[in-house]
């Protein structure tokens, strides 16, 4: 029989479904990930289409239904959406922070990746760090959670203490020097500091980082995101990694 269950649930996307209707994909604290029919949504008169955006955050009410289940109620827990939107590093960073989360997480969904990525999604909305730093610290964070933990300190084949600067994609992180393959990339100290530093969430040491540190870091997190998840993010080529101030 049919039933109602109540949830807290963070936004992913949506698409439009008819004339009025909207499927909403939502990763729950509880349910793992959701995909439900909001009906009426993109009508003006719609009393809760606005808390069914992308990167909000909500206390939803769904009916289970055959295939789709249908949302009854949402109340707002984090109103992000607006304040993200405005901004156009945040917005980019939030739009590969729900494509992550969506393909990290299976249906069963994960509390940790949920309550990392509310938690992300707020601090963009609040402009508590450089939008960029906020990204990759939340992708390193969400890949660890994942089973995908990289090493930034000690040889992530022979776990022979650190520090090493070879760093390669596919062995987990850097490695000894008598493990790396020929021509593996080189990355300076400054550069794993703050890999280390966004892994851990460590922001003093994150926001102190140099220009040329960020650039490097950014490039290796997006290196690294996409070879474990074994295809590109498709929102990662618009992110604005133009200011670090």
């Amino acid at each position: 029989m049919p039933k109602l269950y109540r949830d807290e649930a963070v936004v992913l996307r949506t698409h439009k479904l008819g004339e009025a209707d909207r499927i909403v994909t939502m990763l729950s604290r509880s349910h793992g990930k959701i995909r439900a029919v909001a009906k009426g949504v993109r009508r003006t008169a719609s009393k809760f289409g606005a808390r069914l955006e992308p990167f909000m955050v909500a206390d939803v009410q769904l009916y289970e239904g055959r295939t789709l289940d249908i949302i009854t109620q949402a109340e707002s827990l984090g109103s992000y959406g607006a304040e993200i939107a405005s901004d156009y590093a945040s917005y980019t960073a939030a739009t590969v922070m729900v494509e992550t989360a969506d393909k990290v997480t299976d249906d069963d969904g994960s509390l940790q990746q949920y309550l990392l990525l509310v938690g992300a999604l707020r601090s963009l909305s609040r402009a508590e760090h450089h939008a960029s730093l906020t990204l990759d610290s939340y992708l390193l964070r969400a890949l660890s959670i994942a089973g995908w933990a990289p090493s930034f300190v000690d040889c992530a084949v022979t776990g022979a203490p650190g520090p090493h600067t070879a760093f390669v994609v596919q062995l987990g992180g850097v490695v000894a020097d008598t493990v790396a393959p020929p021509g593996a990339p080189r990355l300076d100290r400054a550069t794993l500091d703050l890999l280390a530093s966004l892994l851990a969430g460590d922001w003093d040491a994150a926001e102190s980082s140099e220009e040329r540190a960020r650039s490097q870091a950014s490039g290796v997190v997006a290196a690294y995101v996409q070879f474990h998840l074994e295809r590109s993010l498709r929102s990662l080529q618009h992110v604005d990694r133009t200011v670090h101030s």
